[in-house]
């Protein structure tokens, strides 16, 4: 039907030396022809009582889930879990989609332009300081690095 998308709805078996060996049973093979992006998407399953068109609306909504993971991974910056429980591990990911949830709605509040990754390297390098998050996030906010502090020596009077 190609008003849905839905290309194919096919079982095959594997045909491989060491496939048909290692996964004797018919799999089912839903192909999909994603509009929006202009490509053919084959998702390979071996449950056949939901309906093709669900088959392939699932792994679309499973792929942007992969995608947020791995968008957290790069930008919160979870290269390692600091835990091994179940629980220590959930609450890192927890924390995580928090923050990502908490960043997101600054920049809608504040109606910022920078990107996500922008706001977190911004709010990562400044966080104790005192400025308030507006100003900071802000593109017209520029640091005033030419008024010394009177506490503070000068590095490069010479």
């Amino acid at each position: 039907d190609k008003s849905t998308g839905l290309r194919s709805d096919q079982t095959i078996v594997l045909q491989g030396l060491k496939t048909s060996h290692l996964y004797p049973t018919p799999l089912r093979r839903v192909a999909y022809y994603d509009a929006e992006h202009d490509r053919r998407l084959v998702f390979l399953t071996n449950n056949f009582e939901l309906p093709a068109l669900t088959i392939a609306q699932l792994y679309r909504c499973r792929w942007r889930v992969e995608l947020f993971f791995k968008w957290i991974k790069q930008n919160l910056r979870i290269k390692a879990f600091y835990g091994t429980s179940v629980n220590a591990v959930k609450t890192q990911v927890w924390i995580a989609v928090s923050v990502y949830v908490l960043v997101a709605i600054l920049k809608k509040e504040l109606k910022l332009d920078r990107s996500l990754t922008e706001i977190l390297q911004i709010l990562s390098v400044t966080p104790f300081e005192k400025t308030p998050i507006f100003q900071t996030l802000s593109t017209s906010f520029v640091p005033n690095l030419e008024a010394p502090c009177c506490n503070q020596l000068s590095l490069f009077d010479l």
